[in-house]
């Protein structure tokens, strides 16, 4: 199926491994050109260079998203070299581990803040898109209890929020915004290929309780985003796709 993305242009934050690594692969892949940010700057590189074997344009930059400045020189070199900004796919995620006020201050500002600043500072860009689209990327932590009161899950939710009240407010502009809330999600080196070594039982635990019988793969979510971000899509706006194998015990209407 034709997505028809190509010629669009994608920027992804947290784009340089994982699953934001996985969503610039799946949109270069159907032809969009990529921007894409991280912290680190030999992973930015390499996450760059993986996917212009794609065949497509793209601008990998290290970027503070917690600073103003720092964003908006990383959109305006984007829209300056890859021809504009269609689509926005907020990734990026503090983690949430850290139950200090540190750590609350640090999802906060990573997860929702930045989130919002980014959205802010790329309005000018997507009103002038043909199909422009904004994906935020949540968790399933965000709908039910897990992990306890951690600020992962609460940020998560407020993100929810936000994107819903959002997809309102552009809808009249024909910005579409939507958000993926995937469950566990198993990658090499991630997280819970970090629990299945440090604390197995918890792994299987988790593993038994999800009834299709295993864990998401970042492929998984980064289809989805793609299906998502595409102009196929272009009458869902302000939804929230779970996907989870049915971990979640909620029945979604």
């Amino acid at each position: 199926m034709d997505l028809q993305l190509k010629g669009k242009t994608a920027l992804i934050t947290g784009g340089s491994k994982g699953i934001g690594l996985e969503i610039a692969l799946t949109l270069a892949a159907e032809g969009c050109n990529i921007g894409l940010c991280a912290r680190h700057k030999n992973e930015v590189e390499a996450a760059a260079a993986k996917v212009a074997e794609k065949g497509v344009k793209v601008v990998g930059e290290v970027v503070d998203i917690t600073d103003d400045k720092s964003l908006e020189a990383w959109f305006a070199k984007c829209a300056d070299q890859l021809g504009g900004i269609d689509i926005f796919v907020a990734n990026a995620s503090a983690g949430g581990a850290d139950v200090s006020e540190n750590g609350w201050r640090q999802n906060f500002e990573t997860d929702v803040l930045a989130t919002w600043r980014a959205v802010n500072g790329l309005l000018p860009y997507l009103e002038k898109s043909s199909a422009p689209s904004i994906v935020m990327i949540s968790s399933t932590a965000a709908l039910e209890k897990f992990a306890g009161a951690v600020p992962f899950g609460a940020m998560k939710a407020a993100m929810l929020n936000y994107a819903g009240n959002l997809a309102h407010d552009l809808a009249p502009k024909g910005i579409r915004v939507n958000s993926v809330s995937p469950g566990p999600v198993f990658i090499e080196g991630g997280a819970w290929d970090q629990i299945k070594a440090a604390m197995p039982e918890v792994y299987e635990s988790v593993l038994a309780a999800i009834p299709i019988g295993r864990m998401g793969t970042a492929a998984d979510v980064a289809t989805q985003v793609a299906l998502l971000a595409s102009p196929l899509s272009g009458y869902t706006t302000g939804a929230n796709i779970v996907m989870d194998g049915c971990y979640t015990q909620r029945l979604n209407y």
